[in-house]
């Protein structure tokens, strides 16, 4: 019994501490606006959100997009412009790198 509540434990902390590595944002903290402002700026463009987090230095949505589908979203946390939107492994939008 003590074998599996460490073996739920471990995979537990291991699985909070995973990111997923789709995309990654390199800013600088101070200049981040809020997860609120993220959240009414989506939701006013159609997007029903059910949560926000920090992911790789980028904000990762959870919701749904004004097509209604089930999205994970990621935004620059300065720009709050939308960078990659996926669903179920499928790629379905990325921010082309190269626009400069």
């Amino acid at each position: 019994m003590k074998r599996i509540g460490l073996a739920l434990l471990v995979l537990g902390v291991s699985g909070q501490a995973y990111a997923t590595g789709l995309m990654s944002c390199e800013n600088d903290r101070d200049d981040w606006r809020t997860k609120d402002e993220l959240e009414t700026k989506i939701t006013a463009e159609g997007w029903k959100v059910r949560k926000v987090k920090v992911d790789e230095g980028c904000y990762e949505v959870y919701g749904t997009t004004p097509e209604g589908q089930r999205v994970e979203a990621y935004f620059d946390p300065v720009t709050l412009e939308k960078l990659l939107v996926a669903r179920r492994g499928e790629i379905l939008f990325r921010k082309d790198d190269k626009e400069e």
